[in-house]
């Protein structure tokens, strides 16, 4: 996995992440893209065996690999992203202070998600990096997408080849990089959903 400490350590050097600027995180912890590496699963693994310890008292309905990581062959952050589905009477935000209370840190928090992440330090990124997503059951549209381009390799190559020409543009823009992407995604999500029915 990635670690830009070497890189962009030394600028903020002492500074807690919650005092640093929106530019500031953004210049510690760029889009950068590398080759598919099959270690992902491997990582996928592991943080999956521990977050189904640290949840297993509470109501999860499934524990998904999801994002560019989960999709076969092409270019993606080094970053796994996880999602953890849980019923909609479940309180997500008692599973989100559990995983808070184990080292995860909140990214995002809405009324029907919740966004953590793992392995953000104040010198970069650590050698594995993990964002978990918690959603209710049923909103997964990745993994219709994630499914769709594992299914279609001539698609999967289309988004990598996207990827690849935002990161230079939006290196430091992380909401940028993700918003120029939204429509493709969506459109290919679509077309998923009505391929595959409920499978999910």
């Amino acid at each position: 996995m990635t670690d830009t400490t070497g890189i962009y350590g030394d600028l903020f050097m002492g500074k807690d992440l919650s005092q640093m600027t929106l530019e500031e995180l953004w210049e510690l912890f760029p889009v950068f893209l590398v080759p598919h590496d099959d270690r992902w699963k491997d990582c996928y693994n592991g943080i999956e065996k521990e977050l189904t310890g640290l949840l297993s008292h509470q109501p999860v309905t499934r524990i998904s690999h999801i994002g560019s990581t989960a999709i076969q062959g092409i270019w993606a952050k080094n970053i796994v992203d996880v999602m953890v589905e849980i019923p909609q009477s479940a309180d997500m935000k008692d599973l989100a202070g559990i995983l808070e209370q184990h080292g995860f840190t909140i990214m995002s928090s809405g009324a029907n998600r919740i966004s953590l992440n793992k392995g953000y330090t104040e010198n970069g990124f650590a050698d594995k990096v993990y964002h978990i997503h918690l959603r209710h059951a049923g909103d997964n549209d990745e993994l219709y997408f994630r499914d769709y381009l594992n299914d279609h390799p001539a698609v999967a190559k289309e988004y990598e080849a996207l990827k690849l020409r935002l990161w230079k543009q939006y290196e430091h823009n992380r909401d940028a990089y993700t918003d120029a992407k939204t429509a493709f995604i969506s459109e290919w999500t679509a077309k998923a959903r009505k391929e595959y029915g409920d499978r999910y």
